[in-house]
């Protein structure tokens, strides 16, 4: 991993909520490093951070304190705006509850992005074929004009991941992508998430399901807001390392 580009580079980031004798800390120094084609899991219990913590890698909100470099970029203190801005061209978000428009086709959901980047405006004709193609890929060719309501859950994430990929991100975000599907349509998306990665594609997936955590090449587990240890997943090793105030 040593000479890969690294997508992620946290720097003893924290992130406080409050002041002063009711503030509390929802990260406490997490300095982690995932590099460019990487699959890793963020687990840990109700209250560890790891919510926070996708928060800021997604540019949703900015560290209280440390930095965060995505893609070699000191993102920290962005302001509002300029995070949008490199959400839009740098990340693509998988959700639990897939954040479909409703009475929307899958095609228009998935161009809905490129209508947000203005620096590269696209012909509609251009943005439909990108976005048909990537339906494609997902197995949803035949669906491309169903809305949501149409669809299975499991054919309403595959919507959202083609969503995910229109803007040619540098890092996929997933929000509990099994959460909410049944375990045959779960298994479907973590097949479909393993030809993404095969392909290159960096995926930082957020789950409490440890035996969805296993299908990644390493698992970080967070505890009180800070890393608690790592999963270095193989076929069947499973070996663990206490990386606590270090560098993952």
């Amino acid at each position: 991993m040593n000479a890969q580009r690294k997508i992620i580079e946290t720097v003893d980031i924290t992130k406080v909520y409050g002041m002063g004798d009711i503030s509390v800390a929802a990260l406490s120094g997490v300095s982690i490093t995932i590099a460019a084609g990487e699959f890793v899991a963020i687990m840990g219990q109700s209250g560890s951070g790891k919510s926070t913590l996708m928060h800021i890698l997604g540019c949703l909100s900015r560290p209280t304190s440390g930095q965060y470099f995505l893609d070699g970029e000191d993102v920290s203190q962005l302001n509002k705006v300029q995070l949008a801005g490199v959400r839009n061209h740098k990340i693509g978000f998988i959700f639990q509850s897939y954040n479909l428009l409703a009475r929307t086709s899958a095609l228009r959901n998935v161009t809905l992005p490129l209508l947000y980047d203005h620096s590269n405006p696209r012909k509609q004709e251009e943005a439909d074929a990108k976005a048909e193609k990537l339906l494609e890929m997902v197995g949803l060719s035949g669906r491309i004009h169903h809305q949501p309501h149409e669809l299975s859950g499991g054919q309403q994430q595959r919507v959202a991941i083609a969503r995910s990929l229109i803007n040619d991100p540098v890092l996929v975000i997933g929000d509990e992508p099994t959460g909410n599907l049944d375990s045959h349509s779960g298994e479907e998306i973590m097949n479909l998430l393993h030809t993404l990665h095969a392909q290159g594609t960096t995926i930082v997936m957020v789950t409490h399901d440890p035996k969805i955590a296993a299908h990644t090449q390493r698992t970080i587990s967070l505890l009180d807001g800070k890393v608690d240890f790592i999963t270095h997943n193989g076929h069947n090793n499973t070996q663990q390392k206490q990386v606590k105030h270090e560098t993952v």
